[in-house]
């Protein structure tokens, strides 16, 4: 099992900043890929950000340049620097860890941000 409790949402005005922080039950190296998704009522479940084992990262096209997704191993901790947050961001953010060595998908519990314009 893998726990995962994220942090640092909150409320914020469009052009503000948020840094979120998902801290791991185990070490952020026994992961394949980290991210962070989103989820706005009536919409699926989106992907925001991802980071790979070997350093790679992806971002949806609306984040590009504004999110930076880390991870600090030592603290086995994976964030989303937000900055420039435009109202269409706010939504339930969540962490996601897919373990190595089985492949399965750990998801925390979610942390709302809201963006006001």
């Amino acid at each position: 099992q893998v726990q995962l409790v994220e942090s640092g949402g909150g409320v914020v005005q469009a052009g503000e900043s948020l840094r979120l922080s998902c801290a791991a039950s185990i070490s952020i190296f026994s992961s394949a890929r980290v991210g962070w998704y989103r989820r706005t009522p009536g919409k699926q479940r989106e992907m925001v950000a991802i980071l790979t084992s070997s350093g790679d990262t992806g971002y949806t096209d609306s984040v590009k340049g504004r999110f930076t997704i880390s991870r600090d191993n030592a603290k086995n901790t994976i964030d989303l620097q937000m900055n420039s947050l435009k109202p269409e961001d706010a939504a339930i953010y969540y962490c996601n860890f897919v373990r190595r060595e089985n492949v399965r998908d750990y998801w925390g519990q979610g942390t709302q941000v809201t963006v006001s314009s």
